[in-house]
């Protein structure tokens, strides 16, 4: 009984100024960023050699995992070691080539062909570059990534930034772009009695004149964090994945950083006090409250290439595991069941419980944390939601809650080593999303329920990825509110809208290796329908999380980054005067073509 439950849960997620060196190269005054081999603008090897000299790792040149496969007849590398981790977040984060979504290693030209490399040789298919950068560095200092910077800036290349890849808006892709690699930057600290460079110790946190904090490097993904945090007693707010395998200190903070222990302790821009970047003009700068504190407000957006991030930690506490996963026999039961849960789970939230509930016309499971609270509180709370379960399903709905004795303790136990593999890791997807109001799912839950099950009801709904089109169900993230709404919608960059929000309503559409264009468009189109679909139950203002969100938003500045996003973009001209970070739906993209390389003229 709770291995289903657990099984579930565990598939679910220098150098001088700018313009010292503008004059460099006549590519500067191009609308385009120089892409791989073009004859006209892309750096010779002896540039190259030059740039090897000034770095402590020889440059890399990425290649799609999955070529060890290539050719079947004769593979050229470990085809078995491809194989068996494949759908392993840690191993293909190991990658610099890979993608934890394949899709987004792949490039479609407006023709309709495709250049991929698939995990299945016998397709077919010729192995390609597709959408990997063909070359980047392998980045282990600051100074690794200035020098890389002044590469870039020098030669108008497009540059990528990557840690771990998961993300779901291939914003750490490009085809023919500079790659900086993050991946390998793991100094992990802990101190104290932190106080942020530029502080005052008049200045208290919670009554001391320090933070207990853990800074990380760029390249330290969340398994490595919590066995940080754990080793000094203490718990870190993260995200939530298979194996632990998301940055710590890279995309996942950048948009915000939601958690299942957000309710009780708020998102991750609430709980980081400071981090390093590496700005286009090459400095490397720390921003917090009191240095470059403009910098500091600006979470959301993409302004440099971050080398650390500092978090506040927290006591340890008990925590409840409570799950419940029940089929439906009749839409009204599911009528009855989502509307309820919609309806009750703010109350849930405003007690600091965190969690994930993924339901359709067919099936209902949530799995989520009360933490700090006994065992007798969380069942009394809960048991008003079991208790009408399991009357509309006649008793065949699985019910439990299990103690445990700390976050990290139900962590390990549930996504820790050995759990890295999910039907959601090494799959083709593409999300729409949009955060719910508290307002919304608390006065109109029998609307909010009806429609999303009835968008279920006209999709095609599979289990397994790996066969065939795929259509999710609908993830219900009980990441917001609680002590993110208790935060000052200005206090940070963060879309405001985070702070009235109830939930993160998330849809997904994928698709089988070697799919044509066709079939890729076709679910691509259904995702586009699901946006929708949410737009019109949410309305205006409703907002997304900018990490896990869809590529097909019309007006992204208002879904990212809300009424803060003119103000972020001053910043970003401030640091970023070139968009040498300019990412898909990034501030400041909206400057610049579908493919962020060429400006719009």
């Amino acid at each position: 009984m709770v291995s289903k439950l657990v099984n579930f849960l565990a598939r679910v997620l220098t150098l001088g100024s700018i313009s010292s060196v503008l004059g460099t190269n006549d590519a500067f005054r191009s609308k385009c960023r120089c892409l791989y081999a073009d004859p006209s603008c892309w750096p010779s090897d002896a540039e190259f050699n030059s740039l090897t000299s000034k770095l402590s790792q020889p440059l890399i040149y990425p290649i799609p995992p999955e070529s060890a496969c290539y050719p079947a007849s004769n593979p050229s590398g470990n085809c078995t070691e491809v194989t068996l981790n494949a759908f392993d977040g840690n191993w293909r984060s190991n990658q610099s080539g890979s993608m934890q979504a394949p899709n987004y290693e792949t490039f479609i030209f407006p023709n309709g062909s495709i250049s991929a490399c698939f995990l299945n040789a016998t397709l077919g298919v010729p192995c390609q570059q597709g959408n990997v950068p063909p070359v980047g560095v392998d980045a282990r200092t600051p100074e690794d990534i200035q020098a890389a910077v002044a590469f870039a800036t020098k030669w108008n290349l497009k540059v990528v930034v990557k840690s771990t890849g998961h993300d779901y808006l291939g914003r750490s892709a490009g085809r023919g772009s500079f790659l900086i690699w993050t991946h390998n930057m793991k100094t992990i600290s802990y101190n104290a009695s932190f106080v942020p460079e530029g502080g005052s110790s008049d200045v208290t946190y919670n009554g001391k004149s320090f933070l207990l904090a853990l800074t990380l490097g760029a390249g330290v993904q969340w398994h490595e964090a919590y066995d940080a945090a754990e080793a000094n007693g203490r718990v870190v707010v993260g995200g939530i994945a298979p194996g632990g395998s998301v940055g710590a200190a890279g995309g996942w903070i950048q948009g915000g950083g939601h958690s299942i222990l957000s309710p009780h302790f708020g998102l991750g821009v609430d709980n980081a006090i400071q981090f390093t970047i590496v700005t286009s003009a090459g400095f490397h700068l720390t921003a917090n409250a009191y240095t470059h504190a403009d910098l500091f407000w600006a979470w959301g957006g993409t302004y440099g290439v971050l080398t650390s991030v500092t978090y506040k930690t927290h006591p340890k506490e008990p925590v409840i595991f409570i799950a419940v996963q029940t089929a439906f026999s009749s839409p009204a039961i599911a009528q009855s069941i989502v509307s309820n849960f919609i309806s009750f789970h703010p109350s849930l939230t405003d007690l600091g419980w965190g969690g994930y509930a993924f339901f359709s016309s067919s099936s209902f499971t949530f799995a989520g944390l009360a933490p700090n609270t006994s065992w007798a509180d969380a069942n009394a709370t809960i048991k008003p939601f079991f208790d009408l379960v399991a009357n509309a399903t006649s008793g065949t709905a699985i019910e439990t809650t299990i103690p445990f004795d700390s976050f990290y303790s139900l962590y390990t136990a549930v996504l820790g080593a050995g759990t890295g593999q999910s039907d959601g890791i090494g799959e083709n997807v593409e999300l729409a999303s949009r955060l719910f109001p508290r307002d919304l799912v608390e006065n109109d839950s029998e609307r909010v329920a009806e429609t999303l099950l009835s968008v279920n009801n006209t999709v095609l709904y599979q289990l397994s990825l790996k066969n065939s089109l795929f259509l999710s169900a609908s993830p219900n993230l009980v990441i917001a509110g609680g002590a993110v709404s208790q935060v000052d919608p200005d206090s940070t960059g963060l879309n405001p809208a985070w702070r009235k929000a109830a939930a993160h309503i998330v849809f997904g559409g994928s698709w089988p290796q070697g799919s044509t264009v066709s079939d890729i468009r076709l679910v691509q189109n259904t995702v586009k329908g699901y946006l929708s679909v949410l737009e019109d139950l949410v309305g205006p203002g409703g907002g997304a999380y900018f990490n896990e969100a869809s590529l097909y938003e019309q007006h992204f500045e208002q879904t990212f980054f809300g009424d803060h996003y003119s103000k972020l973009q001053s910043i970003k001209n401030a640091y970023d005067p070139t968009g040498l970070f300019v990412v898909v739906e990034g501030v400041g993209s909206e400057k610049w073509d579908n493919s962020v390389t060429c400006l719009h003229v």
